[in-house]
């Protein structure tokens, strides 16, 4: 009889069964004879040594614990996506290496504590912190209008020592939404639509994260072709992913452009795709199976 896998699927105390993936996710690996446990990445009793395998999946309460968090992947052996992914990921400094890359990426300005606070004279904008997740922490402005609200903004990031991001707020989002693609397995498995987040004067996000309109999508050549181009760019190449979700939003051209690289913790939106809960087992169940043999004597 086959050697029954062991994974852990790292989450947060707020969300102990995991995101509403869950439950399809562990049904799926039960069916490939893999156990799949969730487990808090900052409980000090786990022992992460007997997991074949661990997988980053809702650890979404990281962000104020970054260095934390990224010396918890340092230390977990078998992790997927690796330590050194989650280091470049968590840190949406990443965005420039893209552009540099000739990635189409969002126009951004990293303002760091400390440093001079210059927002846009013309247009809609958004300030977010560079490393954050679940929208929260982020807002919409109009240049003119709404300058004393921006700048405490950024002032209240910086604060707390972090880098604040101005970016454009591309219009093409209120009638196109934003394209999700995701990535299993190094493999293209689908992509969603999710519903534009940010409207004038929306509160803070009072949770973990900003509820999410999500439906299914096809996404259009183009699309596809950029969600590929930029997972090139990642430092060791996408061979090494176990999972990833590219996010793109039209430019001003009409044409697509990177908004955010999801590499560390993404909902995967597995239940918006047929069989995508079923290939994201079997591409962990893969790499349980390689890492459990890499250990045998």
């Amino acid at each position: 009889m086959t050697t029954r896998l062991r994974v852990g699927l790292a989450t947060c105390a707020e969300l102990p069964d995991l995101d509403e993936d869950g439950s399809v996710l562990r049904a799926a690996l039960a069916a490939g004879n893999v156990l799949a446990e969730p487990v808090r990445w900052d409980d000090p009793a786990v022992d992460w040594d007997g997991y074949d395998l661990v997988v980053i999946r809702s650890t979404w309460d990281y962000p104020p614990r970054r260095a934390d968090f990224v010396a918890w992947t340092q230390r977990v052996p078998r992790l997927l996506n690796a330590a050194g992914i989650v280091a470049w990921n968590t840190d949406k400094g990443y965005l420039a290496e893209l552009a540099s890359a000739g990635i189409p990426v969002v126009p951004t300005v990293f303002l760091t504590p400390g440093g001079s606070v210059d927002l846009p004279t013309a247009g809609k904008y958004v300030v977010k912190p560079a490393v954050g997740a679940g929208g929260k922490d982020t807002a919409r402005y109009a240049a003119g209008g709404d300058v004393a609200a921006a700048e405490l903004h950024v002032a209240g990031l910086h604060r707390t020592g972090r880098t604040a991001m101005i970016q454009p707020y591309l219009s093409g989002v209120d009638t196109h939404g934003e394209t999700g693609l995701v990535f299993l397995g190094g493999t293209y498995s689908h992509s969603i639509r999710k519903e534009p987040l940010l409207a004038a004067g929306a509160a803070e996000v009072e949770g973990l994260y900003r509820e999410e309109t999500v439906s299914a999508r096809a996404p259009d050549p183009a699309e596809l072709a950029l969600a590929e181009q930029a997972l090139q760019v990642v430092p060791g190449g996408p061979a090494q992913l176990l999972y990833a979700r590219v996010d793109l939003l039209p430019g001003p051209a009409g044409t697509p452009v990177l908004i955010e690289l999801e590499l560390t913790e993404p909902s995967l939106f597995l239940c918006c795709a047929p069989g995508a809960a079923e290939r994201f087992a079997a591409a962990i169940a893969a790499a349980a199976d390689g890492a459990a043999r890499a250990m045998a004597p």
